[in-house]
């Protein structure tokens, strides 16, 4: 602080502490945001990323990556719950364009179409649509290798027919060969939550150090204020 016939405040420290706590604040959210997503279906945690020049540029310079490790495969009773044991993407096309997700809580509709959860059409290895060449008297009539091909019975034939290939992708869009789909599973998210939570006490003690530091700047301030105030 400088007293030049006035008041120049310097609040690099102010402004350094705000920044700071506010970058806490955003690490902190997406450590809840993975804790949140433990138990859904295909969620995949987000890994902070800080660069180096996050203390000057605040939330500006955080960003996060995907991790793309695979989750918790657990047994369902639904033979349309697929999962996929390897790192790759089911491709759901949907108004806006392919979506890529791990979710495989797949259903079936009147015409044996086959669907995701929000009715959207689930694509094959050739960029199709899936559709059953015959409606099964019940899903437990569909079978799904580990390579994701799809067959049917077909009573008339009483053999089982193909249906087709799930599309399997990774997350720049190529083919993965060997997906080891699991037919009858869920894959739940990959976080670990206590590695979640071991993060969070770091974070939370850097952002009380920083609340301090801006406590004691604004005293200062408050204070110089006054005694020029009963200079004057």
């Amino acid at each position: 602080m400088q007293i030049n016939g006035g008041v120049s405040f310097c609040e690099n420290g102010m402004r350094a502490a705000i920044r700071a706590m506010h970058v806490h604040s955003e690490l902190i959210g997406m450590i809840n945001e993975n804790i949140a997503g433990f138990d859904k279906v295909g969620f995949q945690r987000r890994e902070p990323i800080v660069s180096s020049m996050t203390e000057f540029l605040g939330v500006h310079g955080l960003s996060t990556t995907v991790d793309d490790q695979v989750g918790r495969i657990i047994a369902s009773n639904n033979p349309l719950d697929i999962a996929i044991a390897q790192k790759g993407y089911f491709q759901i096309q949907t108004p806006n364009g392919v979506k890529l997700t791990r979710d495989g809580r797949f259903k079936l509709d009147k015409e044996g179409n086959l669907l995701s959860l929000e009715d959207f059409p689930v694509l094959s290895d050739a960029g199709m649509p899936i559709k059953l060449p015959c409606i099964p008297e019940n899903i437990d009539k569909v079978r799904v290798d580990a390579k994701g091909k799809i067959s049917v019975y077909n009573p008339s034939t009483n053999q089982l027919t193909d249906a087709g290939i799930l599309g399997v992708v990774d997350a720049t869009g190529v083919a993965v060969l060997n997906p080891d789909i699991k037919q009858g599973y869920n894959e739940y998210s990959n976080v670990a939550l206590q590695n979640e939570f071991l993060k969070v006490k770091p974070i939370v003690s850097n952002f009380e150090a920083n609340r301090q530091i801006f406590l004691i700047e604004s005293n200062n301030l408050q204070k110089v204020i006054s005694q020029l105030g009963s200079v004057s």
